[in-house]
């Protein structure tokens, strides 16, 4: 077995670990909630599973691990090649809020370009994964986006839509909309369910890096509005520029 081999199984392998801790915690319906320096939640199930990852990549893999509730200083990663960027449980809102949507994703980034990546949705039961030039895949079924819809439908947030997204979903004249939590949304366009995802706010890296590959992968993109190219990852600072994920044969940058 390879070494990118080893660490894709490692990830969907943690993912579910991971995953299901969450899923008890969900379950029991008693989450022990504080909140961090920006007032987003953080529960008992995102240090459940942040440790479950941190630990496991940690004694399994010689990569350097990066994830959103044990982040690293820029001047400690700024010449790494490769490392591990994760989110233990991304939707915490939707978590909270017990609508199922979130999800744990792992991602293997490699000169600043997602290389590997696994978002698991655990109680959808739903495993996504990908590897550079192997496809994606859900539930180990390959997954692609053919669709050659010209009544595009969208896929925006369940607590995170804005009017910037509105505006330009109206711009463009889509008026079909179908909202999911976290990654989700990401991998929904891998397979087709949807034909695009505006993100015209807030997100980090470790939120769109393991679904980017997914998406990279089913004949899709995730174009920075600022560069008109990928996504990049291990900036200065985690924080993503504003983005479009659309299939490939679509172009809103024009």
């Amino acid at each position: 077995m390879s070494y990118d081999s080893f660490s894709l199984e490692l990830a969907k392998k943690l993912a579910l670990q991971a995953g299901e801790v969450i899923l008890e915690i969900y379950l029991r319906n008693d989450p022990r909630v504080e909140h961090k320096a920006d007032n987003s939640p953080l529960t008992d199930a995102d240090l459940a599973a942040n440790e479950i990852i941190v630990k496991g990549l940690s004694s399994e893999s010689k990569c350097p691990v990066v994830t959103e509730e044990s982040q690293v200083a820029w001047e400690i990663r700024k010449n790494w090649k490769r490392f591990w960027l994760v989110d233990p449980l991304d939707g915490t809102k939707d978590f909270l809020a017990r609508v199922g949507g979130f999800t744990v994703n792992i991602a293997l980034i490699e000169n600043n370009s997602p290389i590997l990546g696994v978002v698991y949705a655990p109680k959808e039961e739903l495993l996504y994964w990908a590897h550079s030039g192997e496809g994606a895949f859900c539930n180990d079924k390959l997954i692609v986006n053919t669709s050659k819809r010209t009544d595009l439908i969208a896929a925006d947030s369940v607590f995170h839509s804005t009017k910037a997204t509105q505006d330009f979903l109206a711009k463009h004249g889509i008026s079909k909309v179908v909202k999911f939590g976290s990654a989700l949304k990401i991998c929904k366009l891998a397979e087709g369910e949807v034909d695009l995802y505006p993100r015209l706010n807030g997100t980090c890296e470790w939120d769109t890096a393991a679904a980017h590959i997914i998406a990279l992968e089913a004949n899709c993109k995730l174009i920075d509005i600022k560069t008109n190219q990928n996504l990049s990852y291990n900036k200065k600072t985690f924080l993503n520029n504003h983005f479009i994920a659309s299939r490939n044969d679509l172009d809103f940058m024009r």
